[in-house]
């Protein structure tokens, strides 16, 4: 059976402790796609973390965690956290790591920084991890997957062939210093030794787990309006956030997928630039920021604070839609028992017509929201376990979304904890 976990929106919507919490009836937690460029926070029993590549069921003894061939895989990355969540008190995580995965290299991150600083005004809001850099080098096809890591004179030729392009470009485009060749292939060396203990052949292991009937959870990172296909292009991620995608990010086949679990958040928020039509600003974003999530609205890889605003329906329903949605898992709705009224966004003006479609991004920056106000329930809702003894606003509140997402809420989040959650 597999589970794929994605979000409807711009992310940190709180996939990381649905994964946590669904892991705990899982074989195997597949990271997909993405990079070290957003992060999942978790709490558990063990304490808060951040986490950026590890998959979220790397708390579950029981879970085998893989980072699949469709990651951008930062290999210190990936071994500080590993070291960081067994240096408190975690059971060293179980994982494995594709064969065929491409490795971020060093040069990615500068060349992230350089275009970023080159853009100025025009810049894309990177989190310069080197994301952008990555997926271009994937798709021309220079880029490195694991298992070249361990070919050494091929390794040596593909370093050279490499940087003459990319020597080019640092000197003539961004006026930087070149890379030398020695220094990057011992580094790859580096990185090769690291990263040995958990290779597989994750195709192989992917097929074997299906055939004996495994659970298999896919962890999606960031959510649909930040898919490069479907999201708000270009203010985007480099590589596709819809659960389809995990078919191919965890090399298996589509029809295997049986559920999808889109995480919604009970208000909105983004890290980065780009359209946000719900968007809200001033000391109204502040209160809503500074109470947000789990000790507020600050992204969890860059610290940079979180734009936020009200509950958007247009732009939830399509990405449930992209996403090919089963189920919603709805977060972080206790955070809105402050507040007397709660606006809606439930459709967009755009030159004069107001639209529930969600519209491409020339569009998508005409739009004003068209705003409904609900009533609020004022109270605190931590550690509420059964749906029937919600507020009776709190129920209508949720009730109204999924009317407006047009698909069922199945998981309530009333918490920043594993356990607080309602089933539906």
């Amino acid at each position: 059976m597999v589970k794929a976990v994605v979000g409807a929106c711009w992310g940190d919507e709180g996939k990381g402790k649905i994964t946590d919490m669904l892991a705990a009836d899982a074989d195997i937690v597949v990271r997909f796609q993405g990079g070290a460029n957003a992060g999942h926070t978790i709490v558990n029993d063990y304490g808060k973390f951040a986490l950026h590549l590890l998959p979220s069921g790397s708390f579950n003894s029981n879970v085998t965690n893989m980072i699949g061939n469709g990651v951008a895989l930062d290999i210190p990355q990936l071994v500080k956290e590993i070291e960081d969540v067994v240096s408190k008190g975690v059971p060293r995580p179980n994982i494995v790591v594709s064969e065929r995965t491409q490795v971020l290299m060093p040069y990615h991150r500068l060349f992230d920084q350089y275009e970023e600083e080159r853009l100025s005004d025009r810049q894309f809001g990177s989190t310069k991890s080197g994301i952008a850099p990555f997926f271009s080098d994937k798709f021309a096809k220079i880029g490195f997957q694991v298992w070249e890591l361990f070919e050494d004179e091929r390794l040596k030729e593909k370093i050279k062939n490499v940087l003459e392009v990319k020597n080019l470009m640092l000197e003539h485009i961004y006026h930087k210093p070149a890379i030398d060749a020695d220094e990057l292939y011992k580094t790859c060396k580096e990185y090769a030794e690291m990263i040995r203990p958990y290779v597989i052949d994750s195709v192989t292991f992917m097929h074997n787990a299906i055939k004996e009937g495994k659970t298999i959870l896919l962890e999606g990172q960031l959510g649909s309006l930040k898919d490069p296909d479907f999201g708000i292009y270009p203010m985007t991620t480099s590589s596709s956030t819809l659960a389809g995608y995990g078919a191919i990010g965890a090399g298996i086949p589509p029809y295997e997928i049986k559920e999808i679990i889109t995480v919604v958040k009970a208000y909105s928020s983004a890290v980065g630039a780009g359209a946000f039509v719900s968007e809200i600003f001033g000391d109204e974003a502040e209160e809503l920021r500074r109470r947000g999530g789990d000790g507020g609205e600050y992204g969890a890889t860059t610290g940079r604070p979180r734009r936020v605003g009200w509950f958007d329906c247009v732009a939830s329903r399509y990405g449930c839609r992209v996403q090919g949605t089963t189920a919603v898992a709805f977060t972080v709705l206790d955070v809105l028992g402050y507040l007397d009224e709660i606006p809606v966004c439930v459709g967009y003006e755009v030159d004069g017509e107001v639209t529930r479609d969600f519209p491409t991004t020339a569009r998508l920056e005409r739009a004003k929201p068209v705003l409904k106000v609900l009533p609020g329930w004022k109270t605190d809702i931590r550690g509420i376990k059964n749906y029937a003894d919600l507020p009776e606003n709190c129920r209508n509140y949720i009730e109204f979304i999924e009317r407006e997402l047009e698909v069922p809420i199945k998981i309530v989040s009333n918490g920043p904890a594993r356990q607080d959650i309602i089933n539906k």
